[in-house]
């Protein structure tokens, strides 16, 4: 990992990302929210919102092994909300 700085960068790429696909899935089809976009989207903020909670936990003893993990979650949870966002 080659910073903290970027691992958050890192998370508010991707999750934003994701959030923007779900809006650009809405203006294509409906052109207003759903349940499920609402969802995917409330999904999301919730993961943004558990990720940096943990990358800004103090005391931990390994921090490498700490952030990787961190780095894993999240690419489990996008690929989890991508997944989601191809099932609409």
């Amino acid at each position: 990992m080659a910073s903290v700085r970027n691992l958050k960068k890192d998370i508010n790429f991707v999750l934003g990302d994701i959030i923007e696909a779900v809006y650009i899935h809405e203006m294509t089809t409906t052109g207003k929210p759903s349940a499920e976009t609402d969802a995917i989207i409330e999904e999301a903020i919730t993961s943004f919102d558990g990720l940096i909670t943990r990358i800004n936990q103090r005391g931990v003893e390994n921090k490498k092994a700490h952030f990787k993990v961190i780095n894993n979650d999240l690419e489990a949870a996008a690929n989890q909300l991508v997944d989601k966002i191809n099932a609409l």
